[in-house]
C-alpha cells in the first residue's frame, strides 16, 4: 500500500521562498522527508536558498533545530553524578583551545564530553591536530567515551558518532556545494542540533569574527551567537557565548603537530599570552555553568594538574603524549626586509598557505599532513629588524612552497607604528 505524504516539498519551498514562516508540522515533515530520500537533493537545496535569501522567525530556527535533532539519537549523561559541560568553536587559524580546554576544566571535577570534527577549507579540525600523537585514536564507543568521563580523566575528545542529528550531516553536505553555508538559520540548527543531541548540561560557545573566521563581519557574529544562545536555552542547555576576534592568527603555530606542541606550552604554564588568554576565559565560562564561578583556573595551568589531565587523556585514548612529533623534512623562512614594527597580520591568508601546504584538506576524503604549517616569529606590534625571521613554512614537499607564498602576498606589513590591538574577547552573550 502507498503511503501518503502529509504535506508536498513545494509548498514548503514556497511559503519560505515568499517570505513566509513555514508551519510547524511541514518543517518537521521537511526535515525527516529529506533525510529518509522522500525530499530530494534538489528540493532541499531550493529551501535552503529560500531561507538563505528570506532568514528564519526564532520558533522556524528552534523547530528546525528539534526536527534534526530527532533524526538520529540523543545521548544523555545523567549516569555520570556529575556535571557535563562542553565548548564549540566555530573555527579559524591557529584555532587549538580545545586541546589545553577540555583537560584544564575536567581537572575540577568536571565532565567534557568534546565531540569534535576535522577541518576542511583554512579551519584546522580538533580530530587532525590530535591524530598527529602517535597511537591516538578519535573513534570510541559510547561505552568507552562514557567510562572515560566517569574516571578520574574526566575529559573526552572523540568523533561524534554517525547516530547524531543524521539529518544535519546530509544538509550540511548539501549547503556546502550550494552557496548556502553562510545562512544563519541554517549554521545556527547545524551546531545546535549536534550539541543538544549530544546531552551536555551545558555549553559555551566561542563565536569568532574577523578575516580567519566563518563569520567575517563582528554584527553577524554576534547575531549568529544570540541565536545559538536561544537555542540552547530553549532546549534546556544553559547556554553563553563569548564573540573573541580572528583577525590574526591564534598563537604561533597553524597546523596541525606544530599546535599541539603550542598547546603543551600552554599546558605547562607558558605559550602564548592570546592563547592562554582565550583558554582562561573560556574554562572560567565552562566552570561557572557548572557551578564553579571561583574556579583558579590560572592556578591549575600553572601547577601542573591540567598538564596530568592532558597526559591522562592522551592514553586513555591509546596515545602517547611523550612520544615525539612529527617534523617536517622541509623548510622556507620569510625574513624581514627591513626594521620597523610588523603592523598588520590576516587570519585567512596564513590559514589558506597552511592549508596549501597539507595542513588542511581541500575535500573530505583527503589526508592532512601533520608537519606541515607555519610557525610565527612575530605578531602585530612586534618590533622587527632586516634579516630578521618573520615565519617559517613546513612542507614535506618543496613544490608546495610557491603556492603557499602567494596565498601571502599583501597579507602582513611591516610600518612604522602599529594601531593598538583590541583585546580577544569582545563581549559575552547570555540569555
Amino acid at each position: 500500500m502507498t503511503t501518503v505524504e502529509p504535506f508536498d516539498a513545494v509548498d514548503v519551498i514556497r511559503a519560505k521562498r515568499d517570505g513566509g514562516a513555514v508551519p510547524e508540522a511541514a518543517l518537521r515533515w521537511m526535515v525527516d522527508a529529506y533525510t529518509r530520500g522522500y525530499v530530494s537533493d534538489a528540493q532541499m537545496a531550493s529551501f535552503a536558498m529560500a531561507v538563505f535569501q528570506r532568514g528564519m522567525e526564532r520558533d522556524e530556527i528552534r523547530v528546525l533545530t528539534d526536527a534534526m535533532i530527532a533524526s538520529g539519537e540523543r545521548m544523555s549523561f545523567a549516569s555520570l553524578g556529575k556535571k557535563t559541560v562542553d565548548k564549540h568553536s566555530t573555527g579559524g587559524v591557529g584555532d587549538k583551545i580545545t586541546l589545553p580546554l577540555a583537560p584544564l576544566v575536567a581537572t575540577f571535577g568536571v565532565a567534557v564530553p568534546q565531540l569534535s570534527g576535522r577541518g576542511l577549507g583554512h579551519t584546522g579540525g580538533t580530530l587532525d591536530k590530535l591524530e598527529s600523537i602517535p597511537g591516538w585514536r578519535a573513534a570510541l564507543s559510547n561505552e568507552e567515551m562514557f567510562a572515560q568521563m566517569q574516571s578520574d580523566v574526566g575529559a573526552v575528545i572523540c568523533a561524534a558518532g554517525s547516530g547524531l542529528a543524521p539529518a544535519d550531516k546530509k544538509l550540511y553536505a548539501l549547503r556546502d556545494v550550494t552557496g548556502t553555508v553562510e545562512a544563519i538559520p541554517l549554521i545556527a540548527s547545524s551546531i545546535m542540533s549536534k550539541k543538544i543531541a549530544e546531552g551536555t548540561d551545558a555549553l559555551v560557545l566561542d563565536v569568532k569574527f574577523g578575516s580567519g573566521a566563518f563569520m567575517q563581519d563582528i554584527d553577524r557574529a554576534r547575531e549568529l551567537a544570540r541565536t545559538m544562545v536561544a537555542l540552547g536555552t530553549d532546549s534546556g542547555v544553559a547556554t553563553t557565548a563569548l564573540l573573541t576576534d580572528m583577525s590574526v592568527p591564534l598563537g604561533r603555530a597553524i597546523g596541525n603537530a606544530n599546535e599541539v606542541r603550542e598547546s603543551v606550552e600552554i599546558l605547562a604554564g607558558g605559550g602564548p599570552a592570546d592563547v592562554r588568554e582565550l583558554t582562561l576565559a573560556l574554562a572560567r565560562e565552562m566552570l561557572a555553568l557548572a557551578g564553579q564561578p571561583d574556579a583558579d583556573v590560572a592556578a591549575a595551568l600553572d601547577d601542573g594538574r591540567a598538564m596530568d589531565t592532558w597526559k591522562a587523556m592522551i592514553r586513555a585514548q591509546d596515545g602517547d603524549p611523550d612520544a615525539q612529533l612529527p617534523t617536517a623534512r622541509e623548510t622556507h623562512v620569510v625574513t624581514a626586509p627591513e626594521d620597523g614594527v610588523l603592523t598588520r597580520l590576516e587570519a585567512l591568508p596564513f590559514g589558506v598557505a597552511a592549508w596549501r601546504l597539507g595542513a588542511g584538506r581541500a575535500r573530505a576524503e583527503d589526508p592532512v599532513i601533520f608537519e606541515a604549517g607555519i610557525d610565527l616569529h612575530a605578531k602585530p606590534g612586534d618590533r622587527v629588524v632586516a634579516g630578521q625571521p618573520l615565519f617559517t613554512l613546513s612542507a614535506a614537499d618543496e613544490a608546495r612552497f610557491p603556492r603557499a607564498m602567494e596565498a601571502l602576498e599583501g597579507a602582513w606589513a611591516i610600518g612604522g607604528e602599529a594601531q593598538e590591538a583590541g583585546p580577544i574577547v569582545r563581549e559575552r552573550i547570555t540569555a
